[in-house]
């Protein structure tokens, strides 16, 4: 297994994280070691916090809440998942499957020894951590998510799955914005719920997403995050992204803090293939993760443990899916809706931090 490691350099010029690396080496599938990278901030003795990130970010993206929950007396674990940050890259498609991510973060749970968890993730975070919670469900009292969840669509049809295959297939290259545009029409239910006509499926919109993370070997992550949480004016993105595209980014005076942050993990193209590859991997329709999906959901149905359900509210790709969550864990608690779009993290750190301290220490 070929697997790829950012040179440390690459961080020295990060604002805004001065946080001590911490790092575990598990071992793959095929006996390879995969060194995964976390930070450990807030007093040792006072309540853990394991908060986790998606794609195509990092835990720089929990920086802005970290002094925010240890005001309020957490420790605060943040790793980044293997692909992303700090942690190794492993170099293949395959390698990034939705399964062998759950076992890779799984191992470094155990390794690390970690209980008494709060859980807090967003997007892949919630994905591969739910899923993390149905394997080690003692080392876990509480569970707290938004702006992601459980996708599980048994009930798909043959069509449906066609038209998205046979699209992503297609030799058409999708830009930066013409991507968006499709995605920002999606209602976020993930599932298929109530959804009476197909030709309106979540997945007819997401595969657009998928298909421009896989097909665009120089991925713009840091143009993309920038957009988001800068709320950079679009022709100011527009021209980053050209220059990118032509391979002069380098030269580029469209650059940020967010920018430079989110692009520093990749030194070339080579290390973003876990950024590339995991959007395929989000289950909108059946595939080989459909009966542990149903598993992990079956435990959430039983499950008495405090859940928090947090999600921003004006994010389109996850608007809907709070209502699966509610009916995956009966025994979860809705919190308002605190906008801040896709990364509220970035754009509401106060905000979603008083709910998660106040969710702690309420139970």
């Amino acid at each position: 297994m070929e697997i790829l490691r950012t040179p440390d350099e690459r961080f020295e010029n990060i604002k805004g994280y001065p946080f001590e690396p911490h790092y575990t080496t598990i071992k793959t599938h095929d006996g390879s070691d995969l060194r995964i990278h976390h930070i450990d901030e807030g007093p040792k003795d006072g309540p853990m916090l394991l908060a986790m990130h998606g794609q195509p970010v990092w835990s720089y993206l929990y920086s802005k809440m970290i002094p925010h929950l240890v005001e309020g007396g957490i420790r605060v674990i943040a790793p980044d998942l293997p692909g992303y940050g700090k942690s190794d890259k492993p170099a293949s498609r395959e390698d990034y499957s939705y399964q062998r991510q759950v076992d890779w973060m799984t191992q470094w749970l155990i390794q690390n020894d970690f209980k008494n968890l709060t859980f807090f993730g967003q997007d892949w975070g919630g994905l591969i951590g739910l899923r993390m919670i149905t394997e080690e469900p003692d080392r876990f009292l509480r569970v707290s998510m938004g702006n992601t969840g459980l996708p599980y669509n048994p009930d798909a049809s043959e069509d449906l799955q066609k038209k998205v295959k046979a699209f992503r297939d297609e030799k058409i290259k999708l830009t930066l914005f013409s991507m968006a545009r499709q995605v920002q029409q999606m209602d976020g239910r993930v599932d298929g719920t109530d959804i009476e006509n197909e030709d309106f499926h979540p997945a007819l919109k997401f595969m657009y997403w998928q298909k421009f993370c896989w097909d665009t070997e120089n991925l713009p992550i840091g143009t993309l995050c920038s957009f988001q949480m800068d709320k950079r004016s679009r022709p100011m993105v527009a021209a980053h992204y050209f220059l990118q595209r032509l391979g002069l980014e380098k030269f580029s005076p469209f650059k940020s803090d967010v920018l430079n942050a989110y692009e520093a993990p990749f030194p070339d193209p080579s290390y973003k293939m876990g950024p590339r590859a995991m959007p395929s991997h989000v289950p909108t329709l059946p595939d080989s993760s459909l009966e542990a999906q149903r598993l992990a959901r079956e435990f959430f149905k039983t499950s008495d443990k405090p859940f928090l359900s947090v999600f921003a509210g004006d994010d389109p790709v996850t608007n809907g899916i709070e209502s699966d969550v509610l009916e995956m864990a009966p025994n979860a608690k809705s919190a308002p809706h605190i906008g801040g779009g896709h990364f509220y993290q970035w754009s509401r750190p106060k905000e979603l931090s008083e709910l998660l301290v106040n969710f702690i220490k309420e139970n």
